[in-house]
């Protein structure tokens, strides 16, 4: 049985708890359920290395560090890959991109970027009063840093969160997802038994107490709280960290709209929002759920997309030829089934799917046309293989319809003039776009949203600074 990790000790728990292959819907093992205790030490042993050694201020230490967490990583990716099949149900070739191959590189480049990023910036002199004034600003890491993240890539969320607090110098709690705490726990013992990480630098909690992420959320020895989840539990928090006045960054939930102008291709548009929406089975927060297609090509749209649709194959997440996997949980496919079953009886169009398949927590590519842009479909996220197709008038419509949204994550447009694609995209309220298909999730590329989709930024260099705090020195030179 895997363990907590706590003041560089890989520890046990007085209960566990099951974790399920979703796939099968069988036990896959047993996982520590921490305590609320358990996590005061692990935010005490942060507090104290942070306090205490030279963590902070080892710029090459943490490099050193961050380089054998890499090689660690690469070493054991086969086990991680098998364990992220078995317990994420994600398909074998989403482990060879965003669920584990792609993240593994986002240790890499957070050690690369220490060695050339500059934690000092000289402002120039000054006279004031007759005297010279040195002026100039340092980086330094913000504190103790408690990490939360969900189920649905837990390898990739966990190292988007960990390396760049790590190459800022903070100390860390990261809290793994209930749903998928063993591959969390891999990532710790690999720190614990591969590293020179030193004790109380990292610390692996799982737990399906709420009270376990409520200590991380409110502790006054906490300083930065990255969550990503849901925007309901974003809100908690918070409201949570304000009476400390945490630093607080958040991502959460996503609603996007891929536009299809009136000139698209839709032979090259259908692929891209059909197999995009069935991406580990539509677990994904940035996924385009909404597809915004013009009036008079409403039908012709959805024939292309359901063609694409059709031919996403579905199944045992460790078969190569299978493109989709399950949803997390029972829990999770009921609510998916539920809100397709509404969405019907308020007037939306079943094309296809809206089945649940068994063994396992299978759902089938789902399609719906003629939907409300007001709807709770249209509006709410569902986070499961399920497509809405929504008509629009004109360009100004198009816009609007996307913007009619809480959310503001991410989304597209295509169309054969490139440019008017980029106009409709600057006037769409969301952190991310993509133009004609192009791939913005990469290691440099900042990702983060608008609205309620969240608070600042991961990956690239802003996902160094959410890390880092500025102080302003000066002094008298003449």
């Amino acid at each position: 049985m895997k363990r907590l990790l706590i003041d560089g000790k890989l520890v046990e728990a007085e209960r566990t708890f099951a974790s399920l292959n979703p796939a099968t819907g069988e036990v896959l093992g047993q996982a520590p359920e921490a305590t609320t205790a358990q996590a005061e030490a692990a935010v005490a042993a942060a507090r104290r290395a942070f306090d205490t050694t030279s963590w902070p201020t080892d710029v090459e230490f943490r490099i050193r560090c961050l380089d054998q967490l890499h090689r660690a990583l690469v070493e054991h990716r086969e086990e991680l890959r098998e364990l992220t099949m078995a317990e994420v149900g994600a398909t074998r070739i989403n482990t060879h991109g965003p669920q584990l191959d792609e993240p593994i590189e986002q240790v890499r480049y957070y050690a690369d970027l220490l060695r050339t990023y500059p934690l000092t910036e000289e402002i120039g002199d000054a006279e004031i009063r007759g005297q010279i004034h040195r002026r100039w600003v340092e980086k330094e890491a913000a504190g103790v840093v408690a990490a939360i993240i969900p189920y649905n890539y837990p390898i990739q969320l966990a190292l988007a969160k960990m390396a760049p607090a790590l190459a800022a110098g903070c100390t860390v709690v990261l809290k793994g997802a209930p749903d998928t705490p063993l591959i969390t726990l891999a990532l710790g013992e690999l720190i614990a038994e591969h590293t020179d990480i030193p004790p109380g630098v990292v610390n692996v909690l799982t737990s399906p107490q709420v009270a376990v992420g409520e200590v991380l959320t409110t502790h006054p020895e906490v300083d930065v709280v990255t969550f990503t989840g849901a925007t309901a539990t974003g809100r908690r928090i918070m409201a949570a960290a304000s009476d400390t006045i945490k630093r607080v960054f958040l991502e959460l939930g996503g609603k996007s709209a891929l536009i299809l102008l009136d000139d698209a291709d839709l032979t090259a548009a259908a692929p891209f929002a059909g197999f995009a929406a069935c991406s580990h089975a539509g677990q994904g927060c940035a996924i385009n759920t909404r597809l915004l297609v013009p009036r008079h090509r409403h039908d012709e749209a959805v024939q292309y997309v359901a063609a694409v649709m059709g031919k996403v194959t579905y199944g045992d997440p460790t078969d190569p030829k299978n493109f989709m996997g399950p949803l997390i949980s029972e829990r999770q496919r009921d609510k998916v089934d539920g809100m397709v079953q509404r969405a019907v009886a308020a007037g939306a169009t079943l094309v296809m799917g809206g089945e649940k398949i068994d063994p396992g927590f299978f759902y089938t590519p789902t399609l719906l046309a003629n939907v409300d842009p007001g709807s709770e479909i249209a509006q709410e996220e569902v986070f499961g293989p399920v497509l809405a197709v929504i008509p629009f008038e004109d360009d100004d419509d198009a816009v609007r319809i996307a913007n009619d949204s809480i959310y503001g994550l991410s989304g597209g447009v295509c169309s054969a003039d490139e440019e008017r694609a980029l106009a409709v995209a600057r006037r769409i309220r969301t952190g991310t776009m993509s133009i004609n298909g192009g791939n913005y999730f990469t290691n440099e590329a900042p990702f983060g949203g608008y609205k309620q989709s969240g608070l600042g930024r991961e990956k690239g260099v802003p996902g160094l600074e959410e890390f880092l705090e500025l102080k302003t020195y000066a002094k008298v030179v003449a």
